[in-house]
């Protein structure tokens, strides 16, 4: 049976908070609020967790799980060939809405569906998230919503969706949005604008004149 926690009482934030660590070290999914939407989280380190995750949103491995950090600093460990523009643009939009796709390092054990050599990374503009990350490390993170259905603002849209497939949902309340984040690939010399969600292009030119956007 799922546990869910209001993390908006002090006392159910800690204890919900310390479950959701407790699942996410076991192997097992949590639901978390985000910046943008509700995300379903799992180790980014455990195949089979992912591999859960994939299932319980009815997602093929085509379509890679971003993974999320609680701080920059954890890049460090995760990606290789990290450009100084990329830096650029974390320091000027993390924490926040801002998705990078960069080479990952090749060492590491991990397998979060078919991404040829690279990952989405963000570190998310939200308490409650940063709260967790920093607790248990990556996390592999897609919305909490069924495939082909719409990515959920509020908790029991994701209860709805997800049912027992998630051992805790923590409730943080509605979202600020469903505005994505923007998505940019840094594995190239040049930065190249993927998705302009939150940011666009003007924006993110602001830190990175040479920006390019995909056509």
């Amino acid at each position: 049976m799922a546990r869910r926690y209001d993390t908006n009482d002090a006392t159910d934030r800690i204890t919900g908070l310390r479950e959701a660590g407790s699942a996410v070290r076991r192997g097992e999914l949590v639901v978390l609020p985000t910046d943008t939407v509700y995300g379903i989280g799992a180790d980014a380190f455990s195949s089979d967790a992912v591999a859960d995750l994939l299932e319980a949103k009815g997602r093929g491995r085509n379509m890679p799980v971003p993974v999320l950090v609680g701080s920059p600093n954890t890049l460090h460990g995760i990606v290789s060939d990290f450009s100084e523009l990329a830096w650029e643009l974390v320091d000027a939009f993390w924490p926040g809405a801002l998705t990078l796709v960069a080479r990952h390092q090749p060492t590491l054990a991990w397998d979060l569906g078919d991404t040829r050599g690279t990952v989405a990374v963000r570190m998310p503009l939200h308490p409650v998230a940063i709260e967790l990350l920093t607790d248990v490390g990556p996390m592999a993170v897609s919305s909490a919503n069924l495939t082909g259905h719409p990515a959920p603002e509020d908790c029991d849209s994701a209860r709805g969706m997800l049912g027992d497939s998630v051992s805790v949902y923590l409730d943080g309340g509605p979202t600020p949005g469903i505005v994505p984040s923007s998505i940019v690939d840094v594995t190239g010399e040049v930065p190249v604008l993927l998705r302009a969600g939150a940011l666009d292009a003007e924006e993110l030119r602001k830190v990175v004149p040479g920006l390019e956007v995909a056509s």
